[in-house]
């Protein structure tokens, strides 16, 4: 627990999971690829979304030389997502792979989002002389977890009329066997600003473009779930934001935004290192066994507010999408 903990605080919201797919190799390198692609996809997809947002907290572009630094964090939540949470695996689909209970038939089972636990699995050659049986991972909520947290700074400064630069950053962290980074940089650009009757106008209107690069490792070669050396998760998640805001900005202290936008994106999470399967009927070594990759894109809308306490502000908005977010941020700067 206090190794998925510590990842899901630093957004590596895969990786805690991905070791429990070792076990797996007993069933031979086509199983194992087929179960992780259907058990990271969901979490992945989430990934995907939760570190696309947040790069908003107004539509009134800064002048030149205005800047604003924030804090911003990401709440994506699947509670609801039960559809996300297991999968149907159906033995046929694999080679060696059968249930020990109704053998041959078709059921869900968790995925890394999910909490469905004991389902224990076999594998066995054609003579039925090597059999081993292990149990299949659960996900995420069965360790009363729902949600996938990311945060990270964020900085942005007005240049020439109606156009705002944006950067966001995490510096590489190390907790334990985790290391986490993350890097992004994104455009507005402020329509209103081109029209005559800009200074009177009580809403703002613009366009954001923002992309993020979010890269992780996990080494747990000492788990002691399979022989082998420097077994390691390595994942990137690269994702684009296109959206379109709206903002008031004449109201003093606060003020209120919302956005309509498309998200899109890619995960590749590498296992990688050396796997010795060293009991049931397919004993071998595999190296750098394989990559699993997701796609997701979809579209978001969000509504916010924004305070204004001086140099600081607050903000606060919830995302609507295939999985919701609700973002804050904390920031100072002036304008």
């Amino acid at each position: 627990m206090k190794k998925i903990f510590l990842l899901i605080a630093l957004c590596v919201f895969s990786f805690g999971k991905a070791q429990d797919l070792n076990d797996l190799f007993v069933s031979g390198i086509e199983d194992a690829e087929r179960f992780a692609n259907s058990y990271l996809a969901p979490v992945s997809e989430a990934g995907i979304y939760s570190v696309s947002n947040g790069w908003y907290n107004t539509a009134d572009a800064k002048p030149l030389g205005g800047f604003e630094i924030s804090i911003v964090g990401n709440i994506t939540g699947f509670g609801n997502k039960n559809d996300k949470q297991s999968f149907l695996l159906d033995p046929s689909d694999y080679d060696n792979l059968d249930f020990v209970d109704n053998p041959g038939q078709p059921r869900k089972v968790s995925t890394a989002l999910g909490d469905t636990e004991g389902i224990e699995v076999f594998v066995e050659d054609e003579n039925g002389l090597f059999r081993e049986e292990f149990e299949l991972p659960s996900g995420l909520a069965a360790e009363d977890i729902n949600f996938i947290p990311t945060f990270f700074v964020q900085g942005s400064v007005g240049l020439v009329k109606g156009l705002e630069v944006k950067a966001r950053f995490l510096p590489k962290i190390n907790i334990d066997e985790a290391k986490v980074g993350l890097f992004g940089a994104g455009l507005q650009y402020e329509f209103t600003k081109l029209l005559p009757a800009d200074k009177v106008l009580p809403v703002a209107i613009s366009a954001v473009i923002g992309y993020t690069n979010l890269n992780g490792e996990y080494d747990f070669t000492d788990s002691g779930l399979i022989d082998g050396e420097n077994q390691r998760i390595d994942a990137n998640f690269r994702t684009w934001n296109f959206s379109a805001v709206v903002s008031t900005r004449k109201i003093p202290v606060i003020n209120f935004y919302g956005g309509l936008g498309y998200i899109t994106g890619k995960s590749d999470i590498d296992l990688l290192g050396e796997y010795v399967v060293t009991s049931g009927p397919f004993q071998t070594t595999y190296n750098d066994p394989f990559t699993v990759s997701q796609d997701a894109s979809g579209v978001v809308a969000n509504i916010g507010t924004k305070i204004k306490l001086g140099f600081f502000r607050l903000n606060a908005e919830y995302n609507i999408s295939e999985f919701s977010t609700f973002t804050a941020g904390m920031s100072f700067g002036f304008r």
